[in-house]
Protein backbone atom coordinates (compact mmCIF):
# COMPACT_ATOMS: atom_id res chain seq x y z
CA UNK A 1 0.00 0.00 0.00
CA UNK A 2 1.42 3.42 -0.73
CA UNK A 3 0.93 6.59 1.62
CA UNK A 4 -1.48 7.99 -0.37
CA UNK A 5 -3.62 5.17 -0.55
CA UNK A 6 -4.10 4.63 3.11
CA UNK A 7 -6.86 6.28 4.81
CA UNK A 8 -6.00 8.41 7.94
CA UNK A 9 -8.42 9.85 10.09
CA UNK A 10 -6.49 12.08 12.56
CA UNK A 11 -8.18 12.44 16.44
CA UNK A 12 -6.30 16.09 18.57
CA UNK A 13 -7.17 19.11 20.18
CA UNK A 14 -4.29 21.44 20.62
CA UNK A 15 -1.19 22.49 19.15
CA UNK A 16 0.90 19.88 20.63
CA UNK A 17 -1.10 17.29 17.91
CA UNK A 18 -0.88 19.76 15.30
CA UNK A 19 2.94 18.69 13.83
CA UNK A 20 1.29 15.42 13.62
CA UNK A 21 -0.77 15.82 12.04
CA UNK A 22 0.87 18.34 9.34
CA UNK A 23 3.67 15.59 9.16
CA UNK A 24 1.22 13.17 8.21
CA UNK A 25 -0.07 15.14 5.88
CA UNK A 26 3.09 16.61 3.82
CA UNK A 27 4.21 12.82 3.63
CA UNK A 28 1.14 12.15 1.40
CA UNK A 29 -1.10 10.27 3.79
CA UNK A 30 -4.71 10.60 2.61
CA UNK A 31 -6.39 12.25 5.69
CA UNK A 32 -10.25 11.80 5.44
CA UNK A 33 -11.37 13.26 8.39
CA UNK A 34 -9.91 15.15 11.42
CA UNK A 35 -12.04 14.33 14.68
CA UNK A 36 -11.33 17.21 17.28
CA UNK A 37 -13.34 19.08 20.23
CA UNK A 38 -15.93 21.47 19.44
CA UNK A 39 -15.30 25.05 19.51
CA UNK A 40 -15.09 27.29 22.94
CA UNK A 41 -15.75 30.32 23.78
CA UNK A 42 -12.24 31.80 25.01
CA UNK A 43 -10.85 36.03 24.78
CA UNK A 44 -12.67 39.50 26.00
CA UNK A 45 -15.66 38.91 23.77
CA UNK A 46 -16.28 35.30 24.39
CA UNK A 47 -16.24 34.49 20.85
CA UNK A 48 -16.29 30.61 19.54
CA UNK A 49 -13.03 29.56 18.97
CA UNK A 50 -10.98 26.70 16.96
CA UNK A 51 -9.11 24.22 18.27
CA UNK A 52 -5.08 24.58 17.08
CA UNK A 53 -6.09 21.46 15.33
CA UNK A 54 -9.84 22.23 13.68
CA UNK A 55 -7.75 25.34 12.64
CA UNK A 56 -4.75 23.44 10.82
CA UNK A 57 -7.52 20.99 9.02
CA UNK A 58 -9.40 23.89 7.85
CA UNK A 59 -6.43 25.25 5.92
CA UNK A 60 -6.42 22.13 4.13
CA UNK A 61 -9.96 21.39 3.44
CA UNK A 62 -9.97 18.47 5.63
CA UNK A 63 -13.42 16.91 6.72
CA UNK A 64 -14.31 18.09 10.56
CA UNK A 65 -16.14 16.19 13.23
CA UNK A 66 -16.79 17.42 16.60
CA UNK A 67 -18.53 15.20 18.10
CA UNK A 68 -19.83 16.10 21.99
CA UNK A 69 -20.34 12.39 22.80
CA UNK A 70 -18.06 10.15 21.21
CA UNK A 71 -21.04 7.20 21.76
CA UNK A 72 -23.25 9.02 19.94
CA UNK A 73 -24.79 6.55 17.28
CA UNK A 74 -24.53 9.64 14.60
CA UNK A 75 -21.44 10.30 15.02
CA UNK A 76 -19.74 6.50 14.47
CA UNK A 77 -22.12 6.08 11.45
CA UNK A 78 -19.90 9.68 10.04
CA UNK A 79 -16.94 8.16 11.35
CA UNK A 80 -17.55 4.91 9.85
CA UNK A 81 -18.33 6.11 6.35
CA UNK A 82 -14.76 7.57 6.22
CA UNK A 83 -13.56 4.25 5.97
CA UNK A 84 -10.42 4.90 7.32
CA UNK A 85 -7.52 2.21 7.27
CA UNK A 86 -6.19 4.08 10.59
CA UNK A 87 -6.76 6.48 12.80
CA UNK A 88 -4.51 8.65 14.70
CA UNK A 89 -5.31 10.17 18.13
CA UNK A 90 -2.88 12.95 19.81
CA UNK A 91 -3.90 14.77 23.45
CA UNK A 92 -7.68 13.64 22.81
CA UNK A 93 -9.84 12.66 25.21
CA UNK A 94 -10.80 8.66 26.14
CA UNK A 95 -11.87 7.12 22.93
CA UNK A 96 -14.72 4.37 23.50
CA UNK A 97 -13.92 0.66 21.82
CA UNK A 98 -16.34 1.16 18.94
CA UNK A 99 -14.45 4.26 17.88
CA UNK A 100 -10.76 3.13 17.96
CA UNK A 101 -11.65 -0.36 17.32
CA UNK A 102 -13.04 0.53 13.91
CA UNK A 103 -10.34 0.90 11.48
CA UNK A 104 -8.21 -2.50 10.63
CA UNK A 105 -5.10 -1.12 11.21
CA UNK A 106 -6.62 -0.18 14.64
CA UNK A 107 -5.50 3.45 16.24
CA UNK A 108 -1.98 4.27 17.40
CA UNK A 109 -1.29 7.24 20.04
CA UNK A 110 1.84 9.22 20.66
CA UNK A 111 1.93 9.62 24.52
CA UNK A 112 5.10 12.26 25.95
CA UNK A 113 6.74 9.68 27.81
CA UNK A 114 8.91 6.31 27.64
CA UNK A 115 6.08 3.71 28.39
CA UNK A 116 4.70 2.27 30.72
CA UNK A 117 6.70 5.00 32.85
CA UNK A 118 4.65 8.51 33.45
CA UNK A 119 1.12 7.21 32.21
CA UNK A 120 -1.44 9.83 32.82
CA UNK A 121 -2.59 12.87 32.09
CA UNK A 122 0.80 15.29 32.50
CA UNK A 123 4.06 13.05 31.77
CA UNK A 124 5.82 16.54 30.36
CA UNK A 125 4.88 18.30 33.87
CA UNK A 126 5.45 15.07 35.88
CA UNK A 127 8.70 14.25 34.38
CA UNK A 128 10.60 17.37 35.08
CA UNK A 129 8.84 17.98 38.81
CA UNK A 130 10.40 14.58 39.80
CA UNK A 131 13.84 15.74 38.53
CA UNK A 132 14.27 13.18 35.44
CA UNK A 133 16.96 13.61 33.11
CA UNK A 134 15.55 11.62 30.31
CA UNK A 135 12.39 11.17 28.79
CA UNK A 136 11.13 10.25 25.80
CA UNK A 137 7.80 9.47 22.99
CA UNK A 138 6.21 6.69 22.56
CA UNK A 139 3.77 5.53 19.80
CA UNK A 140 1.28 2.28 20.83
CA UNK A 141 -1.74 0.55 19.91
CA UNK A 142 -4.70 1.52 22.02
CA UNK A 143 -6.78 -0.68 24.06
CA UNK A 144 -9.44 -0.46 27.02
CA UNK A 145 -7.36 0.37 29.57
CA UNK A 146 -5.24 4.39 29.03
CA UNK A 147 -1.45 4.12 27.91
CA UNK A 148 -1.51 0.36 28.03
CA UNK A 149 -1.53 -1.32 24.40
CA UNK A 150 1.51 -2.51 22.77
CA UNK A 151 3.88 0.12 22.25
CA UNK A 152 5.04 0.07 18.38
CA UNK A 153 8.06 2.96 18.72
CA UNK A 154 10.13 5.06 21.34
CA UNK A 155 12.53 7.54 20.99
CA UNK A 156 14.13 9.32 23.86
CA UNK A 157 14.70 12.86 24.59
CA UNK A 158 17.27 14.07 27.19
CA UNK A 159 16.06 16.55 29.83
CA UNK A 160 18.44 19.73 30.52
CA UNK A 161 18.90 21.17 34.64
CA UNK A 162 17.28 24.42 33.37
CA UNK A 163 14.80 22.97 30.75
CA UNK A 164 10.57 24.33 31.34
CA UNK A 165 7.68 21.93 30.76
CA UNK A 166 7.30 24.67 27.76
CA UNK A 167 10.31 24.14 26.08
CA UNK A 168 10.34 20.30 26.52
CA UNK A 169 6.23 20.52 25.08
CA UNK A 170 7.85 22.54 22.52
CA UNK A 171 10.53 19.91 21.58
CA UNK A 172 8.55 16.94 22.03
CA UNK A 173 5.88 18.24 19.80
CA UNK A 174 8.08 18.39 16.69
CA UNK A 175 10.34 14.97 17.45
CA UNK A 176 6.36 13.53 17.92
CA UNK A 177 5.23 14.43 14.89
CA UNK A 178 9.14 12.12 12.93
CA UNK A 179 7.73 9.10 15.07
CA UNK A 180 4.14 9.43 14.13
CA UNK A 181 5.05 9.25 10.72
CA UNK A 182 7.71 6.35 11.42
CA UNK A 183 5.70 4.18 12.78
CA UNK A 184 2.50 4.53 10.26
CA UNK A 185 5.35 4.42 7.18
CA UNK A 186 6.03 0.63 9.34
CA UNK A 187 2.36 -0.28 9.84
CA UNK A 188 1.91 0.42 6.13
CA UNK A 189 4.78 -1.69 4.74
CA UNK A 190 4.50 -4.45 7.10
CA UNK A 191 7.53 -3.72 8.92
CA UNK A 192 6.18 -2.87 12.77
CA UNK A 193 6.94 -4.90 15.61
CA UNK A 194 4.54 -4.89 19.17
CA UNK A 195 6.29 -4.92 22.56
CA UNK A 196 3.80 -5.44 25.51
CA UNK A 197 4.45 -3.00 28.15
CA UNK A 198 6.55 -4.04 31.05
CA UNK A 199 5.89 -3.46 34.73
CA UNK A 200 8.20 -2.71 37.24
CA UNK A 201 8.06 -1.34 40.80
CA UNK A 202 9.94 2.14 39.62
CA UNK A 203 7.81 3.27 37.29
CA UNK A 204 6.46 6.41 37.90
CA UNK A 205 2.65 7.79 37.09
CA UNK A 206 1.46 11.58 36.02
CA UNK A 207 -1.83 11.89 36.92
CA UNK A 208 -3.78 15.29 36.15
CA UNK A 209 -2.11 18.23 37.54
CA UNK A 210 -4.62 19.94 40.02
CA UNK A 211 -4.02 23.86 42.09
CA UNK A 212 -2.92 21.92 45.15
CA UNK A 213 -0.18 20.65 42.85
CA UNK A 214 1.07 24.11 42.03
CA UNK A 215 1.34 25.18 45.77
CA UNK A 216 4.95 25.50 46.84
CA UNK A 217 5.80 23.81 50.12
CA UNK A 218 8.84 26.34 51.60
CA UNK A 219 9.58 23.48 53.83
CA UNK A 220 11.05 20.98 51.09
CA UNK A 221 14.03 21.06 49.58
CA UNK A 222 15.47 23.72 47.50
CA UNK A 223 15.92 21.17 44.33
CA UNK A 224 12.57 19.80 44.85
CA UNK A 225 11.02 23.48 44.65
CA UNK A 226 13.37 24.15 42.03
CA UNK A 227 12.14 21.36 39.72
CA UNK A 228 8.49 21.86 40.85
CA UNK A 229 9.03 25.75 39.49
CA UNK A 230 10.36 24.28 35.78
CA UNK A 231 7.79 21.30 35.79
CA UNK A 232 4.80 23.74 36.32
CA UNK A 233 6.34 26.58 34.29
CA UNK A 234 4.54 28.35 31.79
CA UNK A 235 1.49 26.49 32.63
CA UNK A 236 -0.51 26.21 35.30
CA UNK A 237 2.64 27.58 36.89
CA UNK A 238 3.66 27.06 40.39
CA UNK A 239 2.29 29.40 43.29
CA UNK A 240 3.06 31.24 46.68
CA UNK A 241 1.29 33.64 48.64
CA UNK A 242 2.82 37.01 48.78
CA UNK A 243 1.19 39.92 51.05
CA UNK A 244 -2.31 37.73 51.25
CA UNK A 245 -2.28 37.28 46.91
CA UNK A 246 -1.37 35.15 44.85
CA UNK A 247 2.40 34.97 43.39
CA UNK A 248 3.07 32.81 40.09
CA UNK A 249 6.68 31.74 40.40
CA UNK A 250 7.38 30.61 36.50
CA UNK A 251 11.72 30.92 36.39
CA UNK A 252 13.58 30.59 40.09
CA UNK A 253 17.29 29.83 41.05
CA UNK A 254 18.15 27.55 44.17
CA UNK A 255 20.71 28.56 46.37
CA UNK A 256 22.40 25.94 48.54
CA UNK A 257 23.35 27.63 51.99
CA UNK A 258 22.62 27.19 55.71
CA UNK A 259 20.68 29.55 57.11
CA UNK A 260 18.31 29.55 61.13
CA UNK A 261 15.42 31.28 58.92
CA UNK A 262 11.90 29.74 58.73
CA UNK A 263 11.08 28.49 55.45
CA UNK A 264 8.73 30.43 53.46
CA UNK A 265 9.92 33.89 54.87
CA UNK A 266 11.55 36.01 51.91
CA UNK A 267 14.02 38.29 51.52
CA UNK A 268 14.44 41.10 49.25
CA UNK A 269 16.58 44.09 48.60
CA UNK A 270 13.15 46.43 47.47
CA UNK A 271 14.84 46.60 43.71
CA UNK A 272 16.28 43.29 42.06
CA UNK A 273 16.46 40.75 44.36
CA UNK A 274 13.17 38.56 46.12
CA UNK A 275 14.17 35.15 47.44
CA UNK A 276 12.57 32.99 49.94
CA UNK A 277 13.79 30.61 52.20
CA UNK A 278 13.74 26.76 52.15
CA UNK A 279 14.70 23.53 54.09
CA UNK A 280 18.53 23.99 52.82
CA UNK A 281 19.01 27.23 51.21
CA UNK A 282 16.85 30.29 49.16
CA UNK A 283 14.94 30.39 46.02
CA UNK A 284 15.80 33.44 44.14
CA UNK A 285 12.68 34.64 42.04
CA UNK A 286 13.41 35.90 38.33
CA UNK A 287 10.24 35.99 36.60
CA UNK A 288 6.64 36.40 38.41
CA UNK A 289 3.11 37.62 38.38
CA UNK A 290 1.09 38.93 40.97
CA UNK A 291 -2.41 37.79 41.16
CA UNK A 292 -3.97 40.87 38.83
CA UNK A 293 -0.91 41.99 37.23
CA UNK A 294 1.28 40.99 34.30
CA UNK A 295 4.43 38.56 34.07
CA UNK A 296 7.41 40.14 34.57
CA UNK A 297 10.85 39.88 35.85
CA UNK A 298 11.78 40.32 39.52
CA UNK A 299 13.02 44.17 39.21
CA UNK A 300 9.76 45.25 37.41
CA UNK A 301 7.79 43.60 39.66
CA UNK A 302 9.77 45.32 42.87
CA UNK A 303 9.57 48.85 40.96
CA UNK A 304 5.58 48.32 41.41
CA UNK A 305 4.94 46.78 44.89
CA UNK A 306 5.69 47.72 48.94
CA UNK A 307 6.64 44.63 50.66
CA UNK A 308 5.45 44.43 53.86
Amino acid sequence: MERGDMRVVFIGTPEFSVPSLQALHNAGYNIVGVITAPDRKSGRGMKLQHSAVKAYALKHDFKVLQPTNLKNEKFQEELAALRADIQVVIAFRMLPIAVWDMPKFGTINLHASLLPNYRGAAPINWAIINGEKETGLTTFKLKHEIDTGDVLKQVKLSIDKNETAGTLHDRMMVAGADIVVETIDAIRTERIEEHPQSLSDEMHSAPKIYKTTCEIDWDKLGASIYNRVRGLSPYPTARTVLDGKILKIYRCTFVPEKHARYPGNFITNGSDYLGFYCQDGLIQLNEVQLEGKKRMDVASFLRGINLS
